[in-house]
């Protein structure tokens, strides 16, 4: 499936000006729902300026609306520019973003270290040079480098990286680790949820009751001797 030639900003803009769900915009992105949460909540290690993928000709208001009318929905993008891709050389990274390459580099060697050096530059956009001199602690600055997750330093998405351990385990012969640093935020979402669904139904039961008694007492004042009769 196609996806918004700028995932994150176009994540940001219907964020703010649609009423899609969280799964709905991830997908449609090709983000991980945890990043768009992050864009909702306005803790994403970088902030994003939103980016109208109408206007962009990507998709259509009538599909956004059938999308906030239905959860279940899976929203279709209009057939946009075929991408640019690059067929040799290292991933691009911004240049405000290439000083924190050591640090993602660092994080993954420490954390996945069935990941090869080839599949690292791929992903982080470095040389297998960088990530030797890493590896074996002879890095110009090494002194500086502090493993961070690439993925908070905005070097890959969360989805690039779980597909790459995954892939590299399956090599490797091994179990994949299961990452369950977010999963007290799921749950905690979860259960917010849950307490909106609860409270919205509360209210709406409020909301008949009233009606219900309104009705009553709209019945006594057109006839006030209706309780009455058979006693006239």
């Amino acid at each position: 499936m196609s996806q918004p030639l700028m995932p994150h900003a176009t994540a940001s803009w219907l964020v703010d000006n649609t009423a899609l769900s969280f799964e709905q915009i991830a997908e449609f992105c090709g983000l991980h729902i945890l990043e768009v949460q992050a864009i909702a909540d306005d803790t994403a290690a970088t902030k994003y300026t939103g980016r109208d993928p109408v206007r962009a000709h990507e998709i259509t208001m009538d599909e956004i609306h059938r999308g906030e009318a239905n959860p279940d929905h899976k929203l279709r993008m209009l057939k946009g520019p075929e991408p640019v891709r690059r067929t040799k050389g290292p991933r691009y990274t911004p240049v405000s973003k290439r000083q924190d390459k050591p640090d993602g580099i660092a994080w993954i060697l420490r954390n996945h270290p069935e990941i090869s050096d080839g599949a690292i530059g791929k992903l982080i956009g470095t040389t297998r040079t960088t990530i030797a001199a890493i590896r074996d602690r002879t890095h110009w600055n090494i002194s500086n480098i502090v493993p961070k997750d690439p993925v908070t330093l905005g070097l890959c998405s969360q989805r690039e990286l779980d597909a790459l351990v995954t892939r590299a385990a399956k090599k490797a012969g091994i179990e994949a680790p299961t990452d369950s640093r977010l999963d007290g935020d799921r749950e905690a979402l979860i259960e917010e949820l849950r307490r909106e669904r609860e409270a919205a139904a509360r209210r709406a039961e409020t909301a008949l009751a009233g009606g219900s008694d309104l009705i009553s007492d709209v019945a006594k004042v057109i006839d006030p001797f209706s309780n009455n009769q058979g006693h006239v």
